[in-house]
């Protein structure tokens, strides 16, 4: 409550901004595989993952120490994005990484007016991630920061911008109680496309997760877009429309669904240090986006993951539409396990 309290008391002075509202909107994008399944973001779970801290950075500890991930996700309409990112430790001083962050557009056909061809041209988009985190008062609380300079190209149209992630994290191991707390997205964009600065997407995100001592299990509930209350938005409905009825909707379904849409919940099981298999279900995607007449599963995500030697290998989908959903492939390594002491000769 103390994480949900202080979210909801530093978005009283704040805009929200939501998809199509703003700049930059590929900064929400999910790159982990992991994440994905559990419904699109965490910024809660505690685990030696580094791409854990590209949704939370104080998550960045001492353990993920020569740490090395790698991204791919193959989207839509041939639209393709990663991250990778690598990590070290400092004793004493805290906790480094470093990552890219990218989204290709593809290629598109110039044309002139009169439908003239005039060859092609590419779009993409970049924002660098320089992550910091330590421990606040002891080792169960982390604070980290996540500064993030973004810069993206349309054509012959560029654009720079300047944002930053400021988040906790706690984490009881007695307990196997783990929950965070996330500014997301603060900052602004410094040159614009066309000489009108747009709004970059602000966001506040919460979380808690929750293992089981004697189940191999792990549960998790996240809280998204807290800067906002009402996140609903009217999609229509086809069938009413057609039929000339207006339907109605008492107002505790008003209240549970407004409620609903910042929930992403999501549970893992967890069968020892080498697999694991994941399921999420987000509430707001599958309104804003399910056919009222065949909602299949829309909203819901899958994914496992496995150790083979020294690399762990995710994989997670996520279901979008009827049209179809996104891969995500995650592959992450210490890179100090390959390193070999050299044996002294007598």
């Amino acid at each position: 409550m103390l994480f949900i309290s202080l979210a909801l008391a530093l978005s009283m002075p704040l805009i929200a901004q939501r998809g199509g509202e703003s700049v930059y909107g590929f900064l929400r994008l999910t790159n982990s595989a992991r994440v994905s399944a559990l419904g699109g973001f965490n910024v809660s779970l505690n685990d030696d993952d580094l791409n854990l801290a590209f949704h939370n950075p104080a998550i960045l500890s001492g353990e993920m120490d020569k740490h090395m991930n790698l991204n791919y996700v193959n989207y839509f309409a041939g639209i393709n994005y990663g991250y990778a990112s690598y990590a070290f430790h400092k004793s004493n001083v805290g906790t480094f990484a470093g990552g890219m962050h990218y989204v290709n557009y593809g290629t598109f056909e110039r044309s002139d007016e009169f439908g003239n061809f005039n060859g092609t041209f590419r779009a993409s988009e970049y924002a660098l991630n320089l992550i910091y985190s330590r421990p606040l008062i002891d080792s169960m609380l982390n604070i980290g920061l996540n500064v993030k300079p973004v810069f993206s190209i349309y054509e012959q149209y560029t654009s720079l911008g300047l944002t930053a992630d400021i988040g906790i994290h706690y984490f009881n191991p007695s307990s196997y109680t783990s929950a965070g707390l996330v500014i997301k997205n603060a900052g602004m964009q410094l040159i614009s496309f066309s000489g009108t600065r747009e709004k970059v997407p602000f966001e506040i995100q919460a979380g808690i997760s929750q293992g089981l001592k004697y189940a191999p299990f792990r549960f998790n509930i996240q809280l998204q877009h807290l800067e906002k209350w009402d996140l609903t938005y009217d999609t229509g409905d086809d069938e009413l429309l057609f039929s000339g009825q207006s339907e109605t909707t008492s107002m505790f379904d008003v209240v549970a669904d407004k409620l609903m849409r910042h929930v992403v919940v999501g549970v893992e099981l967890l069968m020892g240090e080498n697999f694991h298999f994941d399921l999420g279900y987000n509430y707001k995607r599958r309104q804003e986006l399910k056919m009222n007449s065949w909602p299949g599963m829309v909203g819901f995500s899958w994914g496992f993951g496995f150790r083979v030697s020294k690399f762990h290998i995710s994989y997670g989908r996520a279901s979008y539409h009827l049209a179809g959903g996104t891969n995500h492939f995650s592959i992450t390594t210490d890179l100090s396990e390959f390193y070999r002491p050299v044996k002294k000769s007598l």
